[in-house]
């Protein structure tokens, strides 16, 4: 099968290689028709090499068709229609009982002290092969996949994987009282998303902040009030001080997390560190590894006196710096994690009607064959073509 491979920094390739096969009697497979392009993709083009083998497979955005079900799977059947969220999650452990499932215990990845595996997503969660792809094993096919209806077109469900689950959470752990204010850290797939989910869950006021014209203009379509971070006069902190009485928002919810600008000395390292050899950049990595960490001191900035800053955008530094002292004083919450995507399919089922109340129909800015994804995840980087989802077609 054709497959988007990782080869190094910067560097993916469409390669052949072997078709998946059942493993466990437990496990599904599944010809994708769709598959996302995710932010998160792009720390594995820039920054995480050293837990990365050439021939990789990427994404973890997937939905499609189960073809085979192994000998014990009782819920699905070929010919099923099914999203694949993008924790390897067992739904069974006391982790998934208490709706963690991106800490599943039957997939944490010890040797490294991590979570839940992740598809597609290097050494650190699991190293399984991904759903950038033609087709794809799926572990615990009676309790991980979500299956969905036939009818509408792919771009209704395929956020279910990721998009949709994490905006969702981002917002919940935002924690914004009725008719509050909240300010989006980055417009990007997932910050537009939980935009989109704040105003429909009841904020008075959302705050987009983002240097990308096109992805500004696609919030404030929809009711986002939106602030360009990158004008000589923009005074991102006074004029949401200013929307929002002298105070601050009630919540800040970060959605850009390492891919931060600024911040030339972590810059500096993570190109430095993805040039040396792996044995010797992974225990760098995991033991000193600093985060380009503005977005996050801008939110804990932002933020009101006694607010909730929610993190969506991912971290991975070992050493970052916190400013401890403002957090402390400022009384301070804060919430993150992996989104826990079954924990939230059953609220958002219920909105992906023909009605559309959050876009998703058109939430896609590119839609492109999956031989193309070398070009689409270097638009993506650059944030070029106005470049917000991009959706490949196997």
């Amino acid at each position: 099968m054709k497959a988007v491979t990782w080869q190094g920094r910067r560097k993916v390739s469409v390669e052949t290689v072997p078709d998946p096969r059942i493993q466990e009697p437990t496990d599904v497979i599944v010809r994708i028709t769709t598959s996302g392009l995710c932010g998160s993709d792009l720390h594995l083009y820039e920054v995480l090499g050293p837990f990365l083998d050439p021939g990789d497979v990427l994404g973890h955005e997937p939905m499609g068709v189960v073809e085979e079900v192994g000998p014990e799977v009782r819920s699905l059947a070929p010919g099923d229609r099914v999203v694949v969220p993008f924790n390897v999650s067992c739904g069974l452990c006391a982790m998934c009982g208490r709706g963690l499932h991106s800490q599943c215990e039957t997939t944490q990845v010890r040797e490294y002290g991590t979570g839940a595996a992740l598809f597609g997503y290097t050494k650190l969660y699991g190293q399984v092969p991904g759903g950038q792809a033609e087709y794809l094993r799926v572990p615990f096919g009676d309790t991980l996949p979500i299956q969905v209806p036939e009818g509408p077109p792919d771009d209704r469900f395929v956020y279910l994987s990721d998009v949709l689950p994490t905006a969702w959470q981002a917002v919940e752990y935002a924690d914004v009282p009725p008719g509050g204010s909240v300010a989006v850290l980055g417009l990007g797939p997932i910050g537009d998303m939980a935009a989109r989910i704040a105003r429909l869950r009841g904020a008075g006021l959302v705050i987009g902040i983002d240097p990308v014209p096109e992805r500004r203009s696609r919030a404030a379509a929809r009711g986002v009030q939106t602030i360009d971070p990158s004008e000589e006069d923009a005074r991102p902190v006074e004029r949401v001080r200013e929307m929002t009485r002298g105070r601050g928002p009630d919540a800040v919810i970060d959605a850009v997390g390492m891919e931060a600008h600024g911040a030339p000395v972590a810059r500096g390292l993570h190109s430095m560190v993805a040039h040396l050899p792996d044995s010797v950049a992974r225990p760098l990595m995991r033991r000193y590894g600093v985060d380009r960490l503005s977005a996050l001191h801008l939110a804990v900035e932002l933020v009101c006196r006694g607010g909730t800053v929610s993190l969506a955008g991912v971290y991975g530094g070992a050493a970052d710096p916190m400013p401890l002292l403002v957090m402390f004083d400022k009384q301070l919450t804060l919430r993150m994690g992996q989104a826990n995507v079954l924990r939230w399919t059953d609220r958002l089922l219920p909105l992906l009607t023909d009605d559309d109340p959050l876009g998703v129909d058109d939430f896609a800015t590119h839609r492109l064959p999956l031989t193309e994804a070398p070009e689409a995840y270097a638009m993506f980087q650059a944030k070029r073509d106005g470049a917000v989802k991009i959706l490949f077609k196997p």
